[in-house]
């Protein structure tokens, strides 16, 4: 069964409304990249691995003409190299992504890509119920609230100057 990792944007990865921008990558073998290389690579955009691809192709058939090696070997070497690049096309995207403040969020097995889509939202949305995590009902302007015991009168609101080691708002540094 294919594997598939879920990639969110940082500021994306709690919010409900930007779910369309999840990115599912199904790790295993591209035969695509394989077979084409460099142009898969410049098709989804990892230009960084379009150039290193192409330079290490480029130096290792220079480097293997330079001392003797015969065409054949090169040409077998060139195929192993396609071969690796087709098992590692997609850590390729997943690298790019965390390149790209993007973050992992879970790892989905599933027969297709509809299936992983599923099988994750259901988790996802599960875990977030489970929690409690409401999205809309976050407040962080107010106190917090204090328990009313009826003896003693809830403490004062803080005013304006600061608890800790900083420094008084408006003062010098």
């Amino acid at each position: 069964m294919p594997v598939y990792t879920v990639h969110a944007p940082l500021a994306a990865g709690a919010d409900l409304r930007s779910t369309d921008r999840f990115v599912f990558i199904r790790d295993g073998f591209h035969l695509w990249a394989a077979v084409l290389g460099a142009v898969w690579l410049a098709w989804h955009r990892l230009w960084l691995a379009v150039i290193g691809y192409a330079a290490l192709m480029i130096v290792i058939d220079l480097i293997l003409a330079r001392i003797g090696v015969a065409s054949g070997a090169i040409a077998a070497i060139d195929l192993l190299m396609a071969i690796l690049l087709g098992l590692e096309a997609s850590s390729l995207k997943r690298w790019s992504y965390s390149r790209g403040n993007w973050r992992q969020l879970d790892v989905v097995v599933a027969d297709d890509l509809d299936a992983a889509e599923r099988r994750f939202f259901e988790r996802w949305a599960a875990r977030r119920s489970t929690i409690g995590y409401d999205n809309h009902t976050v407040d962080r302007g107010a106190p917090p609230p204090t328990r009313d015991d009826g003896q003693r009168p809830p403490p004062p609101l803080p005013h304006a100057s600061i608890i800790g080691l900083f420094p008084e708002p408006g003062g010098g540094r």
